[in-house]
């Protein structure tokens, strides 16, 4: 795993134990799933506003900016329900080279 996902997501566990007023992210995991998910959405919506910027601009920092809030949320949320980013990029390791089509059928049917 990257060194800075395994260290990022070190810090993550750390924080699940500190007072919620000794970090934002200690703060988010005291509010509970649905904050996190609030910000999860929120940050995936500036990430799409970002990139159509970016589009017309042909300046990526604000979408470099964003995506980086996202995938850090994404992160906080793995971290509060158990989950790893190691365990992300093993599901994209078995993806690799399969292409889209035969890794979409591959999946189970939900809901049916």
């Amino acid at each position: 795993m990257s060194q800075i996902l395994a260290q990022l997501h070190a810090v993550l566990e750390q924080r699940k134990q500190a007072e919620p007023s000794s970090s934002y992210v200690a703060s988010l995991y005291h509010k509970g799933l649905n904050k996190i998910l609030e910000k999860v959405g929120e940050e995936a919506v500036e990430t799409i506003l970002a990139a159509r910027d970016a589009e017309v601009s042909g300046n990526n920092d604000k979408l470099i900016g964003e995506t980086a809030d996202l995938w850090f949320h994404s992160m906080v949320m793995l971290s509060k329900l158990g989950a790893n980013p190691e365990q992300v990029l093993e599901e994209l390791n078995k993806r690799f080279g399969l292409s889209g089509i035969d890794e979409k059928n591959s999946r189970s049917p939900q809901g049916e």
